[in-house]
């Protein structure tokens, strides 16, 4: 196996916005180093789904027949 070809893994600490802190090992700068985070997975859309709605299957499929019902086999 070639040597020195896998970067170096270490702990690091991690910010939260809230002030939360968490020790994880990343290969992120060097041991020991911080890393601030500007959004919260915790309150944020992409991570909680946010107020989106979603149709349900029945519902889509139901829409794609009624738009291509004149197009019969």
């Amino acid at each position: 196996m070639k040597q020195d070809t896998h970067p170096d893994y270490h702990f690091i600490e991690v910010v939260l916005p809230n002030g939360s802190r968490f020790k994880t090992r990343s290969t992120y700068g060097k041991e020991g180093a911080v890393l601030q985070l500007d959004i919260d997975p915790s309150s944020h859309p992409a991570w909680t789904g946010g107020n989106q709605t979603l149709l349900d299957r029945a519902g889509r499929v139901s829409k794609f027949k009624d738009k291509f019902k004149g197009f019969g086999v």
